[in-house]
């Protein structure tokens, strides 16, 4: 509720974008555009039509707005909202090598970041478990003949560009990004061999961190950064490096992913031998429909039949890009009026003078002006 509620107040203020790309085919194309339609006679909603369509990123925004959650003198008062717009496109033509996705019966929609990114994430995780349970399936590293089993899957996740089935082995606990996919506390501990690391600690032990994601590459990219207030609006002038004595993942490197996503369902094997799994009606991503029903929607080129429109202006509005990533609307654009005014006086005052010049030339000596 409270993600929809900072959705809708963002949407009356402003934005900018930029773009990138995902395919639908992952759970995170399910999860993010399920396109709940409601149907005419009920409260039933159908979501089966999305399955046809993929995921495709188009831009991070920055829109500040009032925190109305201050309870104390050093709380943020003015709060970074950001929100991601996507757009949806038939999966046999949204592709991953254009901005856009697709030209032709898409919708577009917009929904707060952090909505966005965790049901990314949580929707790479599932894919990723999928994919690895598959290839083990399919490796034939059980079989008798096999002497190592381990080394059989390793080779073969390797093979198959599965590098992410691999085990980490060597006991050290590992940097989830999905904690962070929400603006959230980061704790630093010290290393008894690392002075400097324990110094800085020891300097900043009274400042809270916080870690999440925000927009870069003038909403081009999602980032994760190092922020000191619990809403991830003011950047860490200490950098994590010096705190973490390593660099923050995805500090350098986007988050999502520029590939469209598909929204179908993978199918699982449940061992049904009597081909009833081909009957079976093919299933959208849990994550597409969650996230869809909580989009602004923009569905005029889509070519359904209930289309939403209710954020088509908002979604429009967005025109500029900042180099800080922050949304300039049509009202902060300067007036026509008032350039085309500012250009004829600077005409009529550049001719004024080329005819004094004149003057002066022609004459050979002096021009009163007052008595001309």
């Amino acid at each position: 509720m409270l993600k929809s509620l900072v959705l809708a107040a963002a949407l009356l203020s402003g934005l900018t974008g930029a773009s990138a790309n995902i395919k639908s085919n992952s759970r995170l194309g399910r999860s993010l555009l399920s396109s709940a339609r409601k149907l005419e006679d009920a409260d039933e909603v159908d979501y089966s039509y999305v399955a046809d369509y993929s995921i495709k990123f188009q831009g991070c925004h920055h829109v500040s707005q009032w925190n109305a959650e201050v309870d104390e003198d050093n709380d943020v008062r003015l709060q970074t909202v950001r929100l991601a717009r996507f757009r949806l496109c038939a999966s046999d033509s949204c592709s991953d090598d254009k901005t856009a996705g697709c030209s032709s019966g898409y919708g577009d929609y917009i929904i707060d970041l952090d909505t966005f990114v965790q049901s990314y994430l949580e929707d790479k995780q599932q894919t990723e478990e999928y994919n690895c349970q598959v290839a083990q399936e399919n490796s034939g590293c059980d079989g008798d003949d096999v002497d190592d089993e381990d080394t059989c899957m390793y080779n073969y996740y390797n093979a198959q560009g599965l590098d992410y089935c691999v085990e980490n082995e060597d006991g050290e606990e590992q940097f989830d990004v999905q904690d962070y996919a929400q603006c959230a506390q980061v704790d630093f501990a010290a290393e008894d061999d690392d002075g400097n690391r324990k110094r800085n600690l020891d300097e900043a032990e009274e400042i809270q961190y916080f870690v999440g994601a925000y927009c870069a590459e003038q909403g081009g990219e999602v980032r994760l950064g190092l922020f000191t207030d619990d809403t991830c609006t003011t950047e860490s002038e200490t950098s994590y490096y010096s705190l973490a004595g390593e660099s923050l993942p995805y500090s350098t490197e986007s988050l999502i992913s520029d590939n469209c996503i598909s929204c179908v369902q993978p199918e699982e094997d449940n061992g049904d031998e009597n081909g009833d799994d081909a009957q079976e009606e093919v299933r959208v991503k849990e994550m597409c429909e969650q996230i869809y029903e909580g989009a602004g929607k923009c569905e005029t080129y889509m070519g359904i039949q209930y289309p939403s429109e209710n954020a088509c202006n908002y979604i429009a509005g967005i025109k500029i890009t900042r180099e800080d990533g922050i949304v300039l609307t049509e009202s902060t654009r300067s007036s026509k009026g008032a350039s085309v005014a500012i250009g004829l006086f600077a005409t009529t005052a550049i001719l004024l003078g080329a005819y004094v010049y004149y003057l002066r030339t022609k004459l050979g000596g002096t021009i009163n002006l007052s008595s001309m």
